[in-house]
């Protein structure tokens, strides 16, 4: 009866054979030098994938900038302020008036956010990368434009969150410091067909500035392009500037389009006079 091998015999006979394997795999090289095996490996489809990857496109702090909008891509009396960074008008501050919400208080927590991030600029919240923005006065009219670089899975979440906000927040009450009530009504506005998802708002905010009634009508408009976005709001007391803000977008996911695709935006069109 013939014996079963034992363990070191059985490890012995594998290192035989893995060395006779090896032997062979030598004995098929090519004429290159580079065995069979090899080619296999860097001719696969992982492998080919891997090597001919594109990098993930990151935007940068000068191609932020470079993707700006300027005065010249506005029409009418557009200028370029430097004080954009500090804008906030005062009628965008109060608290929101939750008895306004009698069957669904956590709105007024969105409706809350809504002013707080119109008067601080962030509509989309915090940036995960770089970011720049550039402002413009026309008479008593502003609009503000920017550009910055977002987690997708937050910044998806935002556009969602402005989308439910002319439902959440259709018509409010607002109390300043010194108890003046403020009506705010927010619906939804029509956004150029660009990028890859979009949601715009037209929000009224009336009140009394310095003592005289006054009414506050901004356009507002984001625009999700890849894990970038634009946002613009433009508008003040002289009323709503819905097509300068369609001109900013369009123009506006333009020239971050061919940022992305690493080209340099040329300038925007000469202004007559």
């Amino acid at each position: 009866m013939s014996r079963r091998p034992s363990r070191p015999a059985r490890v012995l006979a594998s290192a035989v054979s893995l060395g006779a394997l090896l032997a062979l795999t030598a004995c098929s090289s090519d004429g290159d030098g580079g065995s069979a095996a090899a080619s296999d490996v860097t001719g696969s489809p992982l492998a080919e994938a891997a090597r001919t990857s594109p990098t993930p496109f990151r935007l940068t702090e000068a191609g932020a900038k470079a993707a700006l909008i300027t005065e010249t891509n506005l029409e009418g009396d557009w200028n370029q302020v430097k004080t954009a960074a500090s804008w906030g008008d005062t009628l965008l501050v109060g608290k929101v008036d939750v008895a306004d919400f009698l069957t669904a208080k956590a709105d007024a927590a969105d409706c809350q956010r809504l002013l707080d991030s119109l008067y601080d600029n962030d509509l989309l919240g915090k940036p995960s990368g770089a970011s720049a923005l550039r402002g413009f006065e026309e008479g008593d009219s502003r609009l503000l434009y920017q550009v910055a670089a977002y987690n997708p899975v937050r910044l998806s979440a935002a556009l969602g969150w402005l989308k439910s906000l002319p439902v959440k927040c259709d018509q409010f009450t607002a109390i300043d410091s010194k108890g003046g009530k403020r009506t705010v009504q927010v619906t939804t506005s029509s956004v150029p067909s660009q990028g890859d998802a979009r949601q715009g708002l037209h929000v009224v905010v009336q009140g009394t500035s310095n003592g005289e009634p006054a009414t506050l009508t901004l356009d507002v408009a984001a625009v999700r392009i890849g894990n970038d976005a634009i946002t613009v709001t433009s508008g003040g007391l002289a009323g709503g500037q819905y097509a300068s803000m369609e001109l900013a977008v369009r123009e506006g996911a333009q020239r971050l389009k061919q940022v992305q695709a690493g080209k340099t935006p040329a300038p925007g069109p000469a202004r007559n006079g």
